[in-house]
């Protein structure tokens, strides 16, 4: 969508301002002063009876001028006047929407969009000290100061990595993906030639490229040797397990003694009528 309206730029305050349809964006440096517009109370034609500023960051709006006057955090460093207000020395806190509202014959609003622009800090890099050829390896470059989003660089060797590896001979054999708006330099897979000394830069409109500390990442092969051994020790320490196993089975330790089956023992009746009969003792063994 094209632009509508006017463009305004303000070279004693570092700021310039954008109208798009009824919204306005107005750019200021850190640390300058930044001048809002109301456009709502020109489009009264001075019949504006209360005019209210509101501030909105995210889900979250306070009201910080009304009744004639700002609020407490807002007294000592913003000045009013009925087309617009004045703030001093904005942070990049004050990055976000301000709404003026007016009541007059009828009632109309407007907003301009305020983004404060910080220049970015020093990044850091974070890098993997030692990457397993064949193995993903990945670059991050952090800065969350720099208001514009900061674009990033990185640096191999002193050497820029280009996006494209196959553009500069000192990285055609290498295999990776570089994003310069999130900072992540992603090597699949990692070679040997991928070892190196890096670092990353950050840069946006508002100031100078930001270079991070430079830090050392090596590669190494899959240690096969290592691997073997370590199978086996564990077929050695498997084996050790079964025959200690067998042997206790052979031994009779896990057998389990059998009393279900008692031997009883009677003593032999004598010689008697079957009249006579009486059970002699007997007893169990």
């Amino acid at each position: 969508m094209a632009a509508r309206g006017w463009l305004w730029l303000c070279l004693g305050a570092a700021c310039c301002s954008l109208i798009l349809g009824q919204k306005q964006v107005v750019e200021v440096a850190e640390n300058a002063d930044a001048n809002l517009p109301c456009t709502a109370y020109s489009s009264q034609g001075g019949t504006a009876k209360r005019v209210e500023w509101k501030f909105q960051k995210g889900s979250v709006t306070v009201l910080f001028y009304h009744d004639g006057q700002f609020t407490d955090d807002y007294k000592n460093r913003a000045v009013f006047f009925p087309t617009e207000i004045q703030l001093k020395k904005v942070t990049r806190k004050d990055s976000g929407i301000y709404i003026c509202e007016v009541l007059g014959n009828s009632f109309s609003q407007s907003q301009v969009e305020l983004i404060v622009q910080v220049p970015p800090s020093k990044p850091k890099a974070e890098v993997p000290s030692v990457v397993t050829i064949g193995n993903k390896a990945v670059l991050t470059c952090v800065e969350t100061d720099g208001n514009p989003r900061p674009t990033f660089k990185w640096f191999k060797n002193n050497v820029e990595v280009p996006i494209d590896p196959k553009t500069l001979t000192m990285f055609k054999n290498s295999s990776y993906s570089l994003d310069p708006k999130t900072g992540v330099l992603a090597f699949e897979p990692a070679t040997a030639f991928d070892a190196g000394d890096y670092y990353c830069e950050a840069q946006n409109k508002v100031g100078g490229p930001e270079k991070s500390d430079t830090v050392r990442m090596d590669t190494s092969e899959v240690n096969v040797g290592a691997i073997v051994a370590a199978v086996v020790v564990l077929l050695i320490v498997l084996g050790l397990v079964i025959f200690g196993v067998w042997f206790a089975y052979s031994r009779g330790f896990f057998k389990r003694k059998d009393t279900s089956n008692k031997k009883v023992i009677y003593s032999q009746p004598s010689n008697r009528s079957d009249g006579e009969f009486k059970q002699t003792s007997s007893f169990l063994v």
